[in-house]
């Protein structure tokens, strides 16, 4: 056969391979997570997931049906229903996709699709969606919320602390068998209140600041969501722990702040005193960090500057209630702060020495003007000889 004949043989082959390798790569779609049915009541929020592969990768609707009308699925698209519904779609390896529905009312309840498909022809009206589209349901079931009477918000003032606090709440009406009780402050359950009873009470016998926060009488059911009401304890945030004084070294990282018990949750500002006023934290230089998170606050400081950095800083929390401060001190060391004792000492010592040297000196000057005094007249042995006799003839008589 000749050269060129058998290059022409090869080619359609390699043509084939290369149409063939797409197709043998191909998958079709397929559900990972499927959507959940769920019970929820009036007013409440749910979320449906859905999460889909295959290659490529497909395309996610969302579609829903009245209950009992299972044939009349309509499409549903974000921001649909007043903007309650909220739909939020990725694609990537894989395709996700979040249905949310805010605000429920009993007209919410129904059946829920996702729909998938990776099929080029999904969206010809001419196909039959059963054909080219994977579905997932769910059902949603609302139900009426119970009414619950709950005590009003309370707010705690600094002149009536200490006196008892009640909390009330009473179930009126219901959709379903009521099972139990209890109390939760800030998402968790407080110990020892479950009761059977419709009417609970939680009593705070001397109140204080940190017993303001967001309470929740609970109530459960055999057969239902459990159904709660909120009653918020307020008062002025009160800042119960901050630095009184911070030291540190020209160029390391300095660290203040301040938490505080109250509810609402406040506002902070850091400031510094300039002079006689305090001035809210400017960050141009770019090394002043500010963290909140709730009842805390951090002021974080880079590279700490000895001339600039030093003085009085104040934390400012406030909420609806009040507002209060606390006042911490950041003193800044030179770097030859370690060496001061030690120059110290070394300055004693050449004082000491010049002391020496000093006196030195002077005790020399009197001995070179001790050497030039003239000398005085000097005694003759003659005359010490006569006292010697008279002492000699006084001792002989």
């Amino acid at each position: 056969m000749h050269p060129n004949a058998a290059m022409l043989a090869v080619v359609p082959l390699l043509l084939l391979g290369n149409l063939m390798l797409p197709f043998s790569s191909a998958q079709n779609a397929g559900f990972v997570k499927s959507p959940m049915s769920e019970t929820k009541l009036t007013g409440d929020t749910f979320e449906l997931y859905c999460h889909v592969v295959g290659n490529p990768v497909p395309e996610i609707q969302w579609w829903y049906a009245e209950i009992n009308r299972a044939d009349s699925f309509k499409q549903l698209w974000d921001g649909a229903r007043k903007r309650r519904v909220s739909i939020n779609t990725a694609y990537g390896a894989n395709g996700v996709s979040v249905l949310g529905i805010t605000r429920l009312t009993l007209e919410d309840s129904g059946t829920y699709e996702c729909r998938a498909s990776n099929d080029p022809k999904r969206n010809d009206l001419r196909q039959n969606p059963a054909m080219t589209w994977i579905r997932a349901q769910a059902t949603i079931s609302v139900l009426q919320k119970p009414k619950i009477n709950a005590s009003d918000q309370i707010i705690l003032q600094a002149d009536n602390s200490g006196i008892p606090l009640t909390l009330e709440c009473n179930l009126t009406t219901a959709h379903n068998t009521h099972k139990e009780s209890f109390w939760m402050k800030n998402g968790q359950e407080i110990p020892k209140t479950r009761t059977e009873q419709r009417n609970t009470a939680y009593r705070i016998k001397k109140p204080r600041a940190d017993d303001s926060g967001e309470y929740m009488c609970v109530y459960t059911f055999d057969m239902a969501p459990n159904a709660n009401a909120t009653i918020e304890v307020k008062v002025a945030p009160d800042i119960s722990g901050h630095k009184r004084s911070e030291n540190k070294k020209e160029g390391e990282d300095g660290m203040l702040y301040c938490k505080s018990v109250g509810y609402p949750h406040p506002t902070w500002i850091w400031r510094k005193l300039e002079g006689t006023n305090y001035m809210d934290i400017d960050n141009s230089s770019g090394r002043f960090f500010i963290t909140n998170r709730d009842n805390y606050t951090e002021l974080n400081i880079i590279n700490v500057d000895i001339n600039t950095d030093p003085g009085e800083y104040q934390c400012n929390a406030t909420n609806v209630i009040g507002t209060t401060a606390k006042n911490t001190i950041l003193r800044v060391r030179s770097h030859l702060a370690p060496l001061w004792p030690f120059l110290g000492v070394l300055a004693e010592i050449i004082i000491l020495v010049v002391i020496i040297v000093v006196y030195e000196r002077r005790n020399k000057q009197e001995d070179i003007i001790d050497d030039d005094e003239p000398v005085g007249p000097m005694k003759t042995n003659s005359t010490n000889n006569h006292k010697d006799k008279n002492i000699r003839h006084r001792n002989t008589k």
